[in-house]
Order: C-alpha cells, then structure tokens, then sequence
C-alpha cells in the first residue's frame, strides 16, 4: 500500500490493538481498503492457526467450577467471528466485548468497563488475562486484575499482577488457593 517492506520485529506493537489504529500508526490513509486487503489474505492462513495447547482442557474446568468466562478482543465483531468462531469454543464465553461495541479501545479501560457493565460481575470478581501491554494497560485503568497469558505473549516483561506461563497454571492457582477472588 505503501511501498514499505517493515520487518515482524517492527509490528509487534500493533498485536493487542484494533487494525484501524495499527494502520493509522503506520500512517496508512486507505484503512478501509488496507483492512479489507488484510481480511483477504489472512483467509489463506486461517487454516494454520490453533488454539494453544491446554486451552480447551481450561475452559471445560473452569466451567464445571461456574467460573463465568467473557472475551475483551481488539477485533471487530466480523473480525471476531471470522478468525474466532470456527475454533469452536465461543459456547464458553457468556459476555463478549468486541471494538464495534466502545468507541475507545485497548489500552483504554473502556472495553473491559463494558464487560463489567455487560456482564453485571463486581470488578474485584474479574481476572483479565492477555498477552499484551495493551491487555495490561486495559485492566490496570479499569481497575482490574491482569495475568500475563506468557505461552502467547511476544514481552515476557509486561507489568502484571500474575505471570501464567502455560493455562494449566490459571486453574493450578484456583484450585490450590493461591489465586482466589472473594
């Protein structure tokens, strides 16, 4: 689009953020036909994406434990449907915040504030967890929360409140009480 090749290293920034604001960064002025162009070419890889390992095993725990589970995502609800959906594990999730339902997004505060309105849960009852500063910057201005999803984060560095380094920790931590909410 605009002629530039940026290596990976250089677009890390952009993992955790909605397309629209990653492309306005690097100055790209046709962000509608850059996005459409990314959706277009993403399909020729979505075959190769899975889900982390010990995910699935997570979710089933959790909710035989009535931990109620929601999703904060830079995407857009299309976005999230296309990329997220066929995984065929969004039955777990009962509140989903995507960016078409804020006007501001990660790092504001305001999708997780959403997911908290939305969803009707007490702030000292949520645990966001994410792999990005972005993640981090969300939950720490909303007051809640943060565990570093470390199996999926490119920063082992990110300022949170609990480093998980694979999910089995998240429900290692429940269930032996060294991580709880009141």
């Amino acid at each position: 689009m605009s002629g530039r090749k940026i290596p990976c290293s250089e677009l890390r920034f952009a993992l955790g953020i909605t397309g629209t604001d990653a492309l306005k960064k690097l100055e790209i002025k046709d962000t509608s036909y850059a996005i459409e162009l990314w959706d277009k070419n993403m399909r020729n890889y979505t075959n190769t994406i899975k889900v982390f390992d010990g995910i699935i095993e997570l979710l089933k725990n959790l909710l035989s434990l009535d931990y109620k589970m929601g999703i904060v995502t830079s995407k857009t609800r299309e976005e999230f449907t296309h990329d997220f959906c066929p995984f065929g594990i969004s039955h777990y999730f009962k509140t989903i915040i995507c960016a078409d339902d804020t006007q501001e997004h990660k790092p504001n505060a305001a999708p997780i504030l959403k997911y908290v309105e939305l969803s009707k849960t007490d702030h000292s009852k949520v645990l966001y967890i994410g792999d990005s500063k972005y993640d981090s910057k969300c939950a720490e201005d909303a007051g809640i929360d943060f565990a570093l999803a470390v199996w999926g984060s490119h920063n082992k560095h990110i300022k949170a409140d609990y480093f998980l380094e694979r999910p089995a920790d998240l429900l290692s931590a429940i269930t032996s009480e060294k991580l709880y909410w009141q």
